[in-house]
């Protein structure tokens, strides 16, 4: 039985990780509400350039010498599945639902004779990854030294991908991330980036929308040289953020469970030590009464 000095050092040790974790919960919130806006504000951005491309694509993709960024290589023989995480942890189950996509996916297609690159962004999935899959990770891009993920950095990520893809180490590339629902629900998310996945729009009826008609100056082919790259760029965009936020509202919820565990631990604890100090107290009072009586 612990002793109550032990018992005393370990409540102190308790209530100070209380501390922190209840300071990390508030850190969290006050982060929450910029990233979130932030996911936000990217959703329609990346919504608009999907129909866009979706309407050039009907009236592009049939032609000759179309962009293989939007056609593909006509092989599916090589994927590259880009996983991005964080950089840290202490945010609950965010980086393993990821990873878990992503592990899932690289099964499958191995399964299937598929060949698998991984590129990591982020230190999580990185450190998750290497354990099996270390032969297959390509490269790892850090984001540790950066307090706000801007465009340049999705930027530097999406020309690293195109050039992969243009040196013919990849058929069709996948991004991984945690789309941000609220700050206990982030559901983890792959997204087809090479060649393009675009949705197609749908009528009242179900049925498939006609397209609208549009008149392109300069012609199709060179607008999409321009869109296709600033696409993959936007969508990698749109991951971080999502991921940003996603990460915030879990590591709120993780530090908030844990906080809460923590005053459980804390009355527990004190309860004990409450009652071997009654014992001790009852203890030698019995003594001294017996010894009194002795006498």
């Amino acid at each position: 039985m612990p002793s109550l000095k032990d018992l005393r050092n370990r409540i102190g040790s308790v209530k100070a990780t209380r501390k922190i974790t209840k300071a990390m919960q508030m850190v969290a919130a006050a982060k929450l509400r910029r990233a979130q806006e932030a996911a936000t504000a990217a959703r329609p951005y990346a919504e608009r350039m999907d129909r866009v491309l979706a309407n050039l694509n009907k009236r592009v993709a049939s032609k000759e010498g179309a962009s293989p960024l939007l056609v593909g290589t006509g092989k599916d023989q090589t994927h590259l599945l880009i996983v991005m995480t964080a950089e840290r942890g202490l945010c609950g189950g965010f980086n393993s639902n990821i990873v878990r996509l992503a592990r899932g996916d690289a099964l499958r297609l191995v399964r299937d004779g598929k060949t698998v690159k991984i590129l990591c962004v982020g230190r999580k999935g990185f450190d998750q990854l290497r354990r099996d899959w270390s032969r297959q990770i390509l490269d790892r891009v850090d984001l540790k030294g950066i307090k706000q993920v801007g465009f340049a950095n999705a930027a530097d990520i999406a020309h690293k991908v195109r050039a992969l893809f243009e040196a013919g180490e990849f058929d069709v590339a996948t991004l991984y991330f945690s789309e941000f629902k609220s700050v206990i629900s982030q559901k983890p998310t792959a997204l087809q980036l090479i060649p393009v996945k675009l949705p197609e729009s749908r009528g009242a009826n179900g049925a498939a929308a006609p397209a609208a008609v549009y008149e392109y100056e300069p012609d199709e082919t060179e607008i999409l040289s321009y869109l296709l790259p600033r696409n993959i760029a936007a969508q990698i965009f749109r991951g971080l953020l999502e991921n940003a936020a996603s990460e915030q509202g879990a590591r709120m919820s993780a530090m908030d469970s844990a906080t809460r565990n923590a005053g459980d631990m804390i009355d527990k604890l004190t309860m004990r030590y409450n009652r071997a100090r009654q014992a001790n107290i009852t203890k030698e009072l019995i003594e001294i009464i017996s010894g009194a009586e002795a006498i």
